[in-house]
């Protein structure tokens, strides 16, 4: 499957590639998110990898989530914050986030910016635990 998968940035500010499929981050009510999409730029079936593109519109959140694999994400545009176990940190575009296994783990978009970011994780990853109530309080004070 050699080829050129165009960026191709629109007038409306959306930020992706043509002719590859903007999907949900998750499935609703699966777990707590707002304001995120994902696109999968690679995946293929001799390769044990995935790189995918995530868009966190302002003010927008992943879900707070840990597993078992390690992966690898680099901010492409906007600003926002990491948590990354108890603590928080702000990321730009540039910035290489790396996130060792059972990492308690969210990104944050800023209130006026997005947060695109590609990630590279194991085709064969295991599924995300979320945190009790009483954990999650304590990683978010919320």
């Amino acid at each position: 499957m050699s080829g050129v998968r165009r960026f191709s940035p629109q007038a409306s500010g959306d930020f992706g590639w043509a002719e590859v499929e903007r999907l949900r981050y998750k499935e609703e009510g699966s777990a707590p998110f707002r304001d995120i999409t994902r696109q999968v730029l690679f995946a293929q079936p001799d390769q044990d990898c995935e790189l995918r593109y995530f868009e966190i519109a302002p003010g927008g959140y992943s879900t707070l989530e840990r597993h078992r694999h390690t992966h690898a994400v680099l901010v492409l545009r906007g600003r926002g914050t990491v948590r990354l176990g108890d603590s928080e940190q702000p990321v730009a575009e540039h910035d290489l986030v790396t996130i060792d296994p059972l990492t308690w783990h969210q990104f944050r978009a800023d209130d006026d910016s997005a947060l695109g970011f590609l990630c590279l994780v194991s085709r064969t990853r295991d599924r995300p635990q979320l945190p009790a109530a009483e954990e999650s309080t304590r990683l978010t004070g919320s």
